[in-house]
């Protein structure tokens, strides 16, 4: 039996067959080729087409199906992991009414920050384990402020995973993970929080039906089956978003455990079997995939948004000609702390760790006869892998404190360089896995359609490809880290 993976990500749409049997990739690939835009019609915003989201899909799985490696008919099972907190509107008739607003922007920190104070720090702390911030219920908010002839129009409200099952399917069907992290779910109380509906005057009636992450989200219509070349016993049997799903991904389920992702935002994913919060809000929490109300997992995620992005900004304004193999390769011919060149990434909207400031994207010590293109890239690198060690310095304030990071060998961490500045400057070892959001989303299928006894069962054969220890350039990558780290904090 096979089982397939879908990673609706923020530059592209990665797909993924596994055999169910024995756990082992048969076919991956990611559409399009060149990675998707963001939509930045105003300052702070960030948005892209869902329809386009959904576009992409099909023809990451058509591309899949003439590969001629598997059989489209053997496949039973649909998993999605999906670009976490983005909003996406329907009308009655599932038409989307505007393009989603995205995890990235920042339009709507100011509403999160008034129903912050208005709910009172103590209920959204201990109730929701996070302020409304940045996050979808905020974002629905600025729909409603700003654009009312829209929000009139909504008859439901979905996460980017919802919304491509329901292409998949014309179901519709969310998550206590979901809306976690949309920020509607209240622990406490085990429902969506009647008292932030209240306070936004959200219809409950916008939210669909609320089901468990691994279990039947709906089964293909015959006109997708025909399209895609599947049988039409198919079935949407996973849906996560992207950062517990990458923690799934890397057998990261139990308290204690940590993952790592650095795609086109960087993260450090920790989970505890206790409803931790940040007070500071720096760092948020959110229902892990295999959170139940008898069973509490949660995910408590540090996130910084310009990373990935950063990198690609690099290549394509100034190595267009370059892979990025090259570019790490070149990367590595500087020095640590290139040359005393200083990169802040941090130009890909509001960061959570800075309580959603804006501070802009910056290089500092610029000098045009010490710094060449190995100091530009390297110190982008650099800066990426200091800003993730600082925010694994703020999840140290909420009990999280790891002794070793999970990561798939991919985005990143394909770097030697960033892997390595990360390692040497927070004195944490790597485990690289074979592993991918998409492989992770198949797997979990296979879960929610009973073919594994246990999330555990579903990973327990990941492929661990190497451990990458601190090293004879602990030291100075240290001393680099903390200037960087004292220049920072004080042009913020």
């Amino acid at each position: 039996m096979l089982l397939c993976g879908i990673d609706v990500g923020t530059s592209s749409i990665k797909f993924s067959v596994v055999d169910g049997d024995n756990q082992q990739l048969i076919y991956s690939c990611s559409f399009p080729e060149h990675e998707n835009d963001i939509s930045s019609p105003e300052p702070g915003f960030a948005e892209q087409e869902p329809e386009h989201w959904w576009y992409c899909v099909k023809q990451a799985i058509l591309q899949g199906n003439i590969s001629g490696k598997y059989n489209p008919k053997d496949i039973k099972s649909i998993g999605i992991s999906y670009q976490m907190h983005g909003l996406v509107v329907l009308d009655a008739h599932l038409n989307v009414l505007r393009p989603s607003i995205i995890w990235c922007d920042s339009r709507a920190a100011m509403l999160g920050e008034e129903a912050y104070q208005s709910l009172g720090v103590n209920f959204c702390q201990s109730h929701l384990l996070n302020s409304p911030g940045n996050f979808t219920a905020a974002k629905l908010a600025w729909v409603k402020k700003n654009q009312p002839a829209i929000y009139e129009k909504i008859a439901h409200v979905l996460l980017p995973g919802d919304f491509i099952a329901c292409r998949l399917t014309e179901s519709l069907g969310t998550s206590a993970s979901a809306l976690s992290e949309g920020i509607f779910w209240d622990f406490k109380e085990q429902h969506i929080s009647n008292e932030l509906l209240s306070y936004y005057g959200f219809d409950k009636g916008l939210f669909p039906e609320v089901k468990p992450v691994f279990s039947n989200h709906g089964q293909i219509t015959p006109n997708v089956a025909l399209e895609l070349g599947f049988a039409t016993d198919v079935s949407v049997s996973y849906k996560a978003g992207d950062q517990p799903n990458n923690a799934f991904s890397l057998g990261v389920l139990d308290p204690g455990e940590i993952a790592t992702t650095a795609g086109t935002s960087g993260v450090v994913y920790g989970v505890s079997d206790e409803l931790k919060f940040d007070p500071l809000n720096r760092v948020n929490s959110f229902a892990h995939v295999n959170y139940h109300e008898e069973i509490v997992r949660i995910g408590v995620l540090m996130c910084i948004n310009g990373t990935g992005i950063l990198n690609r900004w690099i290549k394509q304004n100034f190595f267009p000609n370059y892979s990025y193999q090259e570019m790490n390769q070149i990367a590595a011919q500087a020095n640590v702390g290139s040359n005393g060149l200083l990169c802040n990434p941090f130009g890909n909207g509001a960061e959570r760790i800075f309580n959603n400031k804006q501070i802009g994207a910056s290089f500092q010590g610029l000098d045009f006869n010490r710094h060449q293109q190995a100091e530009i890239i390297r110190s982008a690198q650099e800066g990426i892998a200091f800003s993730m060690v600082y925010g694994i310095e703020l999840l140290s304030h909420v009990g999280i404190t790891p002794s070793l990071l999970k990561a798939g060998k991919a985005n990143m961490y394909l770097s030697d360089v960033f892997t390595e500045t990360i390692v040497n400057a927070s004195n944490v070892s790597v485990e690289l896995v074979e592993t991918d959001g998409a492989y992770g989303a198949a797997l979990g299928g296979g879960v929610g359609l009973g073919h594994y006894s246990s999330t555990h069962e579903a990973v327990a054969t990941l492929k661990k490809l190497e451990t990458i220890q601190p090293n004879g350039k602990k030291d100075e990558t240290q001393e680099a880290y903390q200037h960087w780290k004292e220049n920072l904090l004080k042009s913020i």
